[in-house]
């Protein structure tokens, strides 16, 4: 099954993002980002979505305060999209794939087994992500929701400690606050393995070749080993902070660039 393709986003898109959207069109899938305001610069044939219809803006206030002007700070944007692609599974809108996923060619799935792959050793990603909708993950995050605190069962005892020594030090009571992926690869995991899905995950080769060294994609290199990889679906890339860069020749992201151009 080829399936449609959705995701989130907030606030402006690069022209990374725009050329990793073109990239999930190229290969055959409809693609849906869902947003609370219209993006500029969206590529053509991207279909944009209302977001407050999957889960309401307000519900980022119980992950911190925002700004005074009203708003996201710190990680809200990636911990609230960790909460959305769940909603999406539950409501069986497609494969969520990150906007910064450069796919090479068409993903298949099977709608009713999980689709995600290892982005390290013992942790899984969550930036290709499927799940059925009455999947033991989608229905422990939907639990998860309706708490007010949002404290995950599944925390493991480092984050439990970590989190126990912030309160009794008067910095925070919100759990959002000890770690940026709290309720993302490290949630998927913990509930992947207590439900006994790990064996559905794909081989880190699959999404994640480039993940954690954006230098592979962004420097000059000889990049046709990710090319030539049967193994290789696409690629998930982790800009820090880079993605407003302009391709450099011999590169990757130049490659992609002129291959999925607008």
């Amino acid at each position: 099954m080829l399936p449609d393709v959705v995701t989130f986003w907030h606030g402006p898109m690069d022209a990374l993002r725009q050329t990793c959207l073109r990239s999930q069109l190229s290969a055959g899938h409809k693609v849906t980002v869902y947003s609370f305001d219209p993006i500029p610069g969206l590529p053509d044939g991207i279909g944009n979505a209302e977001a407050e219809a999957v889960l309401p803006h307000a519900f980022s206030e119980k992950l911190r305060p925002p700004q005074p002007d009203g708003s996201w700070r710190d990680w809200t944007i990636l911990q609230f999209s960790d909460f959305f692609r769940m909603k999406l599974m539950a409501q069986r809108a497609g494969l969520w794939l990150d906007a910064d996923v450069l796919l090479l060619k068409p993903v298949e799935i099977d709608p009713a087994k999980p689709y995600f792959a290892w982005e390290r050793p013992r942790q899984l990603g969550n930036s290709v992500l499927y799940l059925p909708s009455e999947d033991p993950i989608v229905r422990a995050f939907e639990a998860l929701m309706a708490q007010a605190e949002l404290t995950p069962d599944w925390l493991a005892l480092r984050h439990r400690l970590t989190f126990a020594l912030r309160r009794l030090r008067g910095k925070s009571n919100r759990l959002s606050d000890i770690r940026v992926a709290i309720y993302g690869p490290a949630a998927i995991t913990a509930l992947a393995r207590r439900e006994g899905e790990l064996r559905h995950a794909l081989p880190k080769q699959s999404f994640y070749a480039v993940h954690a060294e954006p230098g592979l994609f962004f420097e000059p290199s000889d990049f046709s080993r990710y090319l030539d990889d049967p193994e290789i679906i696409g690629l998930h890339i982790s800009p820090k902070g880079r993605g407003k860069e302009a391709p450099i020749p011999g590169s990757l992201y130049a490659w992609a660039a002129e291959r999925f151009k607008a």
